[in-house]
């Protein structure tokens, strides 16, 4: 295929959806309602034995800015383990210094124990809270890895269209700009023409009611925001139609 089509998801049902919806990587996540965080190693073995393409996977310690301090990259680096462990493909990261400059030292760390372990990387949206984003481009290339997923420093990627295509002048081929936020099947035929992209990253995200018979409100998981009886699930239609426009492309 000449463009690849990530789909983030945080549950089993949505890995075989995002499967059948035509997918040829996924990023496995939990928490996608927080940004994604790393999943369990339980969700890591059995999205391996389940998938026929490749799984990457979101290692982030916690919800929030992308400020870690050395215990939260050794937690980082036993998940890395993990995911090898797994039999997973790959991993997805981002370190950031408070100025907002990628964290080099920080990022090599990760790097290294990817490399050990034989894991393609990809850096993530972290790009999209740097400071200095054509630096943050020379920096991603120096480390060696595979991609990074941005929105183009912007709310969705229609918004930061102009510099994801920027981004893909820089990249020069070291690596893939690969765009996600906000994607779908109506914006991405003319996103990947504007911009030059060959990998786009989405959630297809959709929901449907629990099959509990038992319906109770008097406890919540979470917060009250939160409907404990509705299951966030990737939608396959959703997916399939972005791989028709693309396929349309090809």
């Amino acid at each position: 295929m000449k463009y690849h089509i990530e789909v983030c998801i945080d549950n089993l049902e949505s890995l075989h959806r995002a499967i059948e919806g035509g997918a040829t990587r996924i990023e496995l996540c939990s928490s996608l309602a927080l940004g994604g965080l790393t999943p369990s190693y339980g969700f890591m073995k059995k999205a391996a034995d389940i998938s026929p393409i490749p799984v990457y996977v979101m290692i982030r310690p916690r919800q929030g800015d992308f400020l870690y301090d050395q215990d939260d990259i050794d937690a980082m680096m036993i998940d890395i383990e993990s995911a090898a462990e797994a039999g997973l493909q790959g991993i997805v990261f981002g370190v950031l210094n408070a100025d907002g400059s990628i964290n080099m030292p920080l990022a090599e760390q990760v790097m290294h124990r990817a490399r050990l372990y034989n894991l393609g990387v990809t850096f993530h949206r972290a790009i999209d809270q740097c400071s200095d984003y054509p630096l943050a481009i020379e920096q991603i290339a120096q480390l060696g890895c595979e991609r990074v997923l941005t929105s183009g420093l912007a709310a969705n990627v229609e918004q930061g269209s102009a510099i994801l295509a920027d981004m893909v002048t820089r990249a020069a081929g070291r690596f893939s700009i690969m765009a996600g936020a906000g994607l779908t099947a109506q914006n991405v035929s003319d996103l990947v023409a504007k911009t030059g992209v060959r990998e786009v990253h989405l959630s297809g995200k959709s929901s449907r009611p629990s099959q509990m018979d038992a319906i109770t409100e008097q406890a919540k998981m979470g917060t009250a925001e939160v409907d404990d009886y509705l299951i966030p699930v990737t939608d396959a239609d959703k997916i399939q139609k972005v791989v028709k426009a693309l396929s349309s492309r090809s």
